[in-house]
């Protein structure tokens, strides 16, 4: 996995004001603590916002949202108590447009579209299969999807999202033969050198909890020949 993981010196903070933090997550950093004993990123903020803020004692950080380990991105936090259950009921109910960028190593037949499937999660092997129809234990997934730049060897899509499912956008493009660079777990045929995958939470626009202004931040891509293909 990535060498260069978060902390508080590195963090590539996106916006920040007294209610909410949002970052940009490099491959290997982990949201959230989990059985791995790893330092989550959402540890990593706290440090930031109490070294910069010369706070003493704990630090109030809310985890609103996930990205998957390999995934780069944006993450929103929050920082106050008040912001909180605003953020969590806006993501809750879909009121922010999230936009992701994916390289993956084949055009789709069609140019832009809808893909609907139903996931089924595997927790033994946290992997989510795609299924046409309704399965036992599975959950709708839409996304909407177009072609963006077509490189050398790869395609940049661009992405949003209509649900939140588990793995979503790397299972359903998977089911279209529409592999993401880097992601072995969903037909890579090699890994990416920093245990990455090409999949970028590029945009987020939404309603400040508090203030009520627009937000909308766009991230910027990890430093890589493949992504940077993708701006010329």
């Amino acid at each position: 996995m990535s060498k260069t993981l978060s902390n508080k010196s590195n963090l590539q903070v996106l916006y920040e004001d007294n209610h909410i933090i949002i970052v940009n997550k490099r491959a290997g950093d982990i949201v959230q603590g989990d059985k791995t004993g790893d330092k989550p990123l959402s540890d990593v903020v706290k440090e930031y916002i109490k070294d910069k803020y010369t706070k003493p004692g704990n630090v109030f950080l809310g985890t609103v949202h996930r990205l998957d380990r390999p995934t780069t991105g944006i993450v929103v936090f929050a920082r106050t108590s008040k912001a909180l259950p605003r953020l969590n009921k806006l993501f809750s109910e879909k009121k922010t447009q999230k936009t992701y960028w994916a390289i993956v190593n084949n055009k789709p037949h069609i140019s832009e579209g809808t893909l609907i499937h139903w996931l089924k999660k595997n927790p033994k092997n946290n992997k989510s299969y795609a299924h046409e129809k309704q399965v036992e234990g599975s959950k709708k997934a839409i996304l909407h999807y177009k072609v963006r730049k077509v490189l050398d060897n790869y395609v940049l899509l661009e992405i949003n999202l209509e649900t939140g499912r588990h793995h979503q956008i790397r299972s359903q493009l998977s089911s279209i033969d529409c592999i993401i660079k880097g992601d072995l777990k969903y037909g890579a045929n090699r890994s990416n050198k920093d245990g990455s995958i090409h999949l970028h939470a590029r945009e987020i626009e939404f309603i400040h909890p508090v203030s009520k202004e627009t937000i909308h931040i766009k991230a910027p891509l990890p430093n890589d020949p493949v992504w940077n293909a993708c701006l010329k």
